[in-house]
């Protein structure tokens, strides 16, 4: 069993949870990590239930099928259109922003409109929240930043207002860049190291707030399982570091050479208004994560790296 699938240590009862983005990066392993402790898992999807395990949903037209959510103790919503999936074109940044706040508002309404609602529904947003913070550290005091992103985060967050008016727990996990070597924008800086072409991003100094996987999913469920938790958390491990030591971190680990930096005009020709969010610095801790008593078991850099590629 490799660390991907390594279930947590089981807390409490047997719970049933509903997860919208089951078969992404952080839904699947979730899923993998709450049948490893023997809970009940409820996917949405997005054609007509199959099974007792199923649940229908449109987030587009805003539907889900709310009596399928009936008896669940908790909801873990990660649905959302990939940032860094395509160029961003006009089109396709309102794809980002209208899977994420039409999905959430249609989420957020029926679990409120249940007799007997879940305790918590835990709702997956993005440290790009904050906007580029340049060197400068933030936790969760710190306002919306600005530009395009810092938006959708402020509109994504906002859509979950029914839940929380009617009395239901909501956090908010503000997830950064996850070290995985099965998708996100790591998975992609994988193979490119592997093959000795990696290289530092623009000038390397932007910093990146990073999580392995395994630590996503444990803070996800440590947000499912603990009461006092509510409103904004930060995902990301604790000690942020520049893209400079992420490429040097890529090259001790794989054991090879970096010598290819990539300049920021041929990120921003290939992606686009993304670009500016690759080159952009967030450095941003997780200080509500870490009071309410979570440990990492991969807080560095390279530590989070080694367990990826294992």
């Amino acid at each position: 069993m490799t660390f991907r699938e390594r279930s947590s240590t089981p807390r409490g009862p047997v719970r049933r949870v509903a997860v919208t983005g089951s078969h992404g990066l952080i839904g699947a392993a979730l899923v993998r990590s709450l049948r490893a402790d023997g809970h009940e898992v409820v996917r949405l999807v997005r054609h007509p239930a199959r099974t007792a395990h199923e649940v229908e949903w449109d987030p587009k037209r805003q539907y889900v099928d709310a009596a399928g959510l009936a008896g669940c103790d908790a909801v873990v919503h990660l649905a959302g259109a990939g940032v860094g999936d395509r160029r961003w074109t006009e089109a396709y940044k309102r794809e980002i922003r209208d899977s994420r706040v039409l999905g959430t508002a249609a989420i957020a309404e029926a679990v409120a409109s249940l007799d007997v609602p879940p305790e918590v529904l835990v709702c997956g947003t993005a440290l790009g929240y904050y906007g580029d913070t340049g060197t400068r550290a933030v936790d969760e005091s710190a306002p919306a930043g600005d530009g395009f992103l810092p938006s959708v985060c402020v509109e994504w967050e906002e859509a979950a207002t029914a839940a929380e008016e009617a009395g239901i727990r909501v956090a908010y996990a503000r997830t950064g860049l996850v070290v995985a070597r099965e998708g996100g924008a790591w998975g992609r800086l994988f193979p490119v190291f592997r093959a000795g072409l990696g290289g530092r991003l623009g000038d390397g100094r932007q910093y990146w707030s990073f999580i392995s996987l395994h630590d996503e999913v444990a803070a996800l469920r440590h947000l499912v399982d603990t009461p006092e938790l509510s409103g904004a958390v930060n995902l990301p491990a604790p000690e942020p570091v520049t893209n400079r030591e992420v490429t040097a971190a890529m090259g001790r680990v794989l054991r090879r050479p970096t010598p290819f930096p990539v300049p920021a005009a041929v990120l921003r020709l290939a992606l686009g208004d993304f670009a500016d969010d690759i080159v952009g610095s967030q450095r941003v801790l997780p200080a509500r994560l870490l009071e309410s008593g979570f440990r990492f078991a991969f807080p560095t850099v390279d530590a989070a790296i080694r367990a990826a590629a294992a």
